[in-house]
């Protein structure tokens, strides 16, 4: 996660809008739009920009949100993202055309500053919402802080970067990768899998962001109707290698420790001699690499 206040100007794009959501997505949908039209903001998906092209949606979108020319719960999604970010300041590389690439406008004003972490728990939720939905939901887990796994192989990836004036939580764009179609991956790719390696399917990459989107307005309103703590017990329970031995390196140290859970303010809690805490980047997973 990523907090800061940027200065930025236009910048030249080929992009189109539309939420032509299929037949199959409509009985989602319905009971989402009816309840944003009684309340202030527009439901996450309202606008559905595609992008032919661009560096980063994250860039993107946070450009267009600080133009005033995007609101909360506009999504941009791109074929081609030439320059994405990952967590730590790591590119997130994706096959044009063939995976999830996506960055979603939310307004969370209402929110205190200190939910960042309930915010990202949310958004990880809503990737393995939709993730699960077809790769089902037995090998599918989110891997603290908020990447997507199927069994040892990662999925998918969330960034969240979030802008503040004083005390008032401005913007957080939440930037999601997902793979979903691409079967051939890069040497430097930890451990990659995609949905169509896993069910044999090809997948419309477009319509499943839309389906996303939906998770999001989902998991987004268990979130500003107060209940930071159900989804912090449902993220837990979804927690990869919760109450297992993992590998973990800090400082240049490899050690071995039990996974017990994640806390409120996101730090990870294991336990071995004795409990330790966390945060957020400042350990490192040590996970075997697979056959592909």
């Amino acid at each position: 996660m990523i907090n800061y206040i940027l200065n930025v100007g236009k910048s030249n794009y080929c992009e189109y809008q539309g939420l032509n959501l299929p037949d199959r997505c409509r009985h989602f949908w319905q009971p989402v739009f009816a309840h944003c039209k009684n309340s202030d903001l527009l439901s996450i998906g309202h606008s559905f920009i595609e992008l032919q092209s661009v560096d980063s949606t994250n860039n993107y979108a946070m450009a267009q949100a600080h133009a005033g020319t995007a609101s909360h719960g506009t999504m941009f999604f791109a074929y081609d993202q030439w320059a994405g970010k990952g967590q730590r300041g790591k590119d997130w590389v994706s096959t044009p055309g063939e995976n999830i690439v996506v960055s979603t406008v939310l307004e969370p004003a209402n929110l205190p500053i200190t939910q960042q972490f309930a915010l990202s728990a949310a958004v990880a939720l809503a990737c393995h919402d939709l993730f699960s939905h077809y790769a089902g939901p037995y090998d599918t887990a989110i891997k603290w802080p908020n990447d997507l796994y199927w069994c040892d192989r990662k999925a998918g990836g969330i960034l969240i970067e979030n802008t503040f004036k004083g005390d008032r939580w401005v913007y957080a764009i939440a930037g999601t990768g997902i793979n979903i179609n691409q079967t051939q991956f890069p040497e430097t790719a930890r451990n990659p899998v995609s949905l169509k390696q896993i069910t044999g399917r090809t997948f419309d990459a477009p319509v499943l962001a839309r389906e996303l989107g939906i998770f999001l307005e989902q998991r987004y309103q268990e979130l500003i109707k107060g209940n930071a703590s159900i989804l912090l017990e449902e993220y837990n329970r979804r927690l990869y290698r919760r109450e297992q031995r993992v590998r973990l390196k800090k400082d240049q140290v490899i050690f071995e420790t039990v996974v017990k859970g994640v806390t409120p303010a996101g730090e990870l809690v294991t336990r071995d001699v004795f409990e330790r805490r966390f945060a957020h980047g400042t350990v490192e997973w040590i996970i075997e690499p697979r056959d592909r």
